[in-house]
């Protein structure tokens, strides 16, 4: 599918995202796990979530709703999962194949996960390790680093303290859950602070956890206990609307029910040191996330430095934020972000090439970029999606301020994580 985006005049209007990926995807794993009914309340019906849902549904979860923003998962208890009778297919999804790697491990059964091209090319002995040390046992290409991977369930695991050499939210998760099957106390250290959605969940669900700093411990053998979960509107999908309506001149547009979890804010800390014209309103607490309205005006964006601690907090923005900086007074450099060359593709190679496709001076970093500010976009071109969304939906935001149309090839990748996107931004223009 090829998505045109031509330039618009300023854009107004109030509207919703769709809802976390990362709550949608915990909130389906630990209803299932739980005793008894989740009723789960704006999830993100994105093709990566809906792998999640399949994959409990093979492992004999019934789920109620599904295709809907309202589901109903009856969860099974922590050990109640049943050997699926295929492989499990987790799709393009590398957040249910990381974490689900964990909660198979423990399991009492044999199965196998595989995906799609995409994602048979993502590393997963980032995982496979230290839970192998826990005693899981897994079977693949490059020693069980790629897709299909074979998981011989052990039904009890070990207990680890586990110092992890990156900051990943997908690591730490899948470390944790497999500790939900543990005797004893799992604990996971990481160098610097990644998403905590799900230590935040695991205790709403009613585990034991303690959060010291950088170090989370979980205790085995819980008793989870199912519950109403409000899926709050995902920064990351906000975050393309953000910057949307700060480059297009006569912008202002407010986004409603927006998470900003302190692991995930990253993108509002760069958007305001870029001198971003943004508020937020009406601050609140739901199910122990905390959310609130965006009002987001056109800006006039300064260069900035994106490094260090700030880059696991807003990894998966940094595609939208280089075409922010393209229309930043001054230079944006981008560093410390090495892990966006195994997300979906190689993320830094794929903005260099179509930046400089849209006439954008920007030099290639090993951990990033640098982007030279106050470009035109240029017009008439198609570009590439590499059958990422975020790559996909970046180039579509850099097509409002183009000289002429710009097209993005094979944007039906979109639908993984923000099914109604054009539809959105089309809403909003005057």
């Amino acid at each position: 599918m090829r998505l045109r985006v031509e330039a618009k005049g300023g854009l107004q209007g109030r509207i919703k995202v769709p809802g976390d990926k990362s709550i949608s995807h915990r909130s389906v794993m630990l209803g299932s796990l739980a005793e008894g009914k989740t009723e789960i309340e704006g999830f993100l019906t994105g093709e990566d979530c809906l792998s999640t849902v399949k994959a409990f549904q093979d492992m004999g979860v019934k789920i109620e709703g599904v295709g809907t923003d309202q589901m109903v998962v009856h969860g099974v208890g922590l050990r109640g999962l049943k050997e699926p009778k295929d492989l499990l297919d987790f799709g393009n999804s590398g957040t249910t194949t990381r974490l689900m790697l964990g909660i198979l491990a423990g399991q009492k059964f044999y199965s196998v996960a595989t995906g799609d091209d995409s994602l048979k090319s993502r590393p997963m002995a980032r995982v496979t390790k230290p839970l192998s040390t826990m005693g899981g046992e897994f079977y693949g290409r490059d020693n069980a680093n790629l897709l299909p991977i074979t998981v011989v369930g052990q039904g009890e695991l070990n207990s680890i303290s586990y110092d992890s050499p990156v900051a990943s939210a997908q690591v730490k998760s899948a470390v944790l859950l497999a500790g939900l099957y543990g005797e004893g106390v799992t604990e996971v250290r990481e160098p610097a602070k990644s998403r905590d959605h799900t230590e935040r969940m695991l205790e709403y669900f009613g585990a034991n956890i303690e959060v010291d700093g950088l170090a989370v411990k979980v205790e085995g053998n819980p008793k989870l206990t199912g519950k109403k979960v409000v899926v709050p509107g995902d920064i990351s999908s906000a975050a393309f609307l953000m910057v949307a309506a700060m480059i297009t001149e006569g912008s202002e547009i407010i986004i409603e029910n927006v998470g900003l979890n302190p692991t995930r804010d990253g993108v509002i800390e760069a958007l305001r040191k870029m001198k971003g014209n943004f508020e937020l309103l009406n601050q609140r607490e739901v199910n122990g996330e905390p959310i609130a309205d965006i009002k987001v005006k056109s800006s006039q964006l300064k260069g900035t430095i994106i490094d260090g601690d700030l880059i696991p907090l807003l990894i998966d923005e940094i595609p939208i934020l280089a075409v922010a900086a393209s229309q930043a007074e001054g230079k944006t450099i981008i560093k410390d972000a090495e892990e966006l060359r195994v997300k979906e593709t190689d993320r830094i190679d794929a903005m260099v090439k179509e930046l400089t496709r849209l006439g954008v001076e920007v030099k290639e970093r090993e951990d990033g970029m640098e982007i030279v500010g106050k470009q035109q976009i240029t017009g008439g071109v198609t570009c590439q999606s590499y059958h990422d969304h975020r790559i996909a939906m970046s180039m579509a935001v850099a097509g409002l301020i183009a000289e002429g149309a710009v097209e993005v090839e094979g944007a039906e990748c979109i639908n993984i994580s923000f099914p109604n996107f054009k539809e959105l931004l089309d809403s909003l223009s005057k």
